[in-house]
């Protein structure tokens, strides 16, 4: 009787120690991307091992970093929790498509399972579905805790389609990344095809061959902002003559954007042509971030029409951005083959869209030559050891701050989405093709590219 009692108590005994260290397995707290990301080393085994710390630091202002209702992006994020626009939940519509594709980013790089990565891409497309929308639209910015409308000016309180095509790219990709997963996954690009199939780009047109930035609901048209190339909204066009429901004419394209033909350039900053004339800064180029917004998806490599051949259009702005850096012919510190890259961002003074020329105020902006890694694989390589060199004058939990200026001794713990997230996808691009390949897969893509005109040459 003693030794059965013994066995008794020795096989309990077994079972609770077995169901205690279930339950400490089950209980391990997992560390979030910011725990894992915040010792921050001081060398790299190799550039790789480099590349994927730097997207996954960067990433997480979409993860850790995203609105906490929405799962969007917030329209800056101050670590020195300094808001003078009392904006800090603010969400924005453009950076957050960006940020959908650095999710995509880290669920093939497993910075995060694709189950989270699910669950997140849910979260955001239902919110998505129910937020302000206008013919299809969203607006600039969103209030992120109700989804309602935040005015971007007095009269762009409405739709704003050029911020809107930048989530819409980025979900297509999505789509195309899930549409053979499980039900949960089908499901979510059910979703997807619903708010891509209700983005109204004929309405956009105003009645005219043309299609327009901005509508109000209170304004109507008064914004009258027609997109005309060349800046970031070529990718405006190709989505809606790709619209499964909602399409414009290939002649929009070709009046609107191409301006009838007048928007070929001769001009050749540092050697390089640009091939199409930048609004406003014909000469030497526009902001780099011209050549990431509409690229995020939409593969530039063998991508030419009877204007350009697109190639080359992002690839010698790049470069002929790098080369006035190089050149630097104001005499700034610290510009060179190690540090450049000039596009809008915060400045010293306020905000600035600077590019060379007038609009060169002596501020680096790390996403631009970061942004740029598909086009200038070698030089932005080296501006990112140089940035990566300046430690922590430049770095907090989100990676590189927005903007520093070495002749100013400025910099501020500042960071904005539409400059944070677009450094993993783009890297991606680089490394991988990811959203590039998975946009270019879109049947209804490739047709809009037919329609109007462009050859594709793999």
């Amino acid at each position: 009787m003693i030794r059965k009692n013994r066995l008794i108590y020795f096989f309990l005994t077994m079972l609770l120690i077995s169901c205690n260290t279930g339950n400490k397995k089950t209980s391990e707290k997992v560390e979030s991307i910011t725990e894992q990301t915040a010792s921050r080393p001081d060398s790299f085994e190799n550039d790789s091992v480099m590349l994927d710390y730097i997207q996954k630091v960067h990433f997480n202002y979409m993860w850790d970093g995203a609105e906490k209702t929405s799962g969007l992006a917030l329209e800056r994020i101050h670590l020195d929790n300094n808001y003078p626009q009392n904006d800090e939940g603010t969400v924005t519509i453009g950076g957050s498509g960006f940020g959908i594709a650095g999710i995509l980013t880290a669920i093939h790089r497993q910075f995060i399972t694709r189950e989270e990565g699910v669950e997140r891409l849910t979260k955001i497309v239902d919110y998505l579905a129910k937020a302000d929308r206008f013919h299809g639209v969203w607006p600039h910015w969103l209030e992120g805790s109700t989804g309602k409308v935040l005015p971007f000016s007095k009269k762009d309180d409405g739709g704003d389609l050029v911020e809107s095509c930048f989530v819409i790219q980025s979900l297509l990709c999505v789509r195309q990344y899930f549409q053979n997963g499980n039900e949960k996954e089908r499901q979510l690009c059910e979703k997807i095809n619903k708010i891509w199939h209700e983005v109204e780009f004929d309405w956009y047109q105003n009645g005219k061959d043309v299609i327009y930035w901005h509508w109000s609901p209170n304004y109507g048209w008064e914004m009258n902002f027609p997109l005309e190339g060349y800046n970031e909204a070529l990718i405006v066009y190709v989505l809606a003559a790709s619209s499964p429901t909602h399409p414009v004419t290939a002649t929009a394209y070709h009046n609107g954007w191409a301006r009838g033909g007048n928007i070929k350039s001769d001009s050749k900053p540092y050697g390089y042509p640009l091939e199409v004339k930048h609004n406003g800064a014909e000469k030497l180029g526009g902001p780099l971030f011209w050549a990431h917004y509409s690229y995020i998806g939409l593969n530039p490599k063998g991508l030419s029409d009877q204007y350009s051949d697109y190639w080359n259009v992002v690839k010698n702005h790049a470069l002929s951005n790098y080369n006035y850096c190089v050149d630097n012919p104001k005499n700034y510190k610290g510009y060179g083959e190690n540090c450049w890259g000039l596009t809008a961002s915060y400045s010293v003074k306020g905000y600035a869209a600077h590019c060379p020329g007038d609009n060169d105020l002596g501020v680096i902006t790390p996403t631009a030559a970061l942004s740029s890694f598909p086009y200038t694989p070698v030089e932005s390589m080296r501006a990112l050891r140089y940035f990566y060199s300046k430690g922590d004058w430049i770095w907090g939990k989100y990676g590189f701050y927005d903007a520093f200026s070495e002749t100013d001794n400025w910099t501020v713990p500042h960071y904005l989405a539409i400059d944070q997230c677009t450094i993993a996808p783009m890297i991606e691009n680089y490394r991988s093709g990811l959203l590039w390949n998975l946009f270019m897969s879109c049947p209804e893509i490739q047709d809009g590219l037919k329609k109007l005109g462009f050859e594709i040459n793999k």
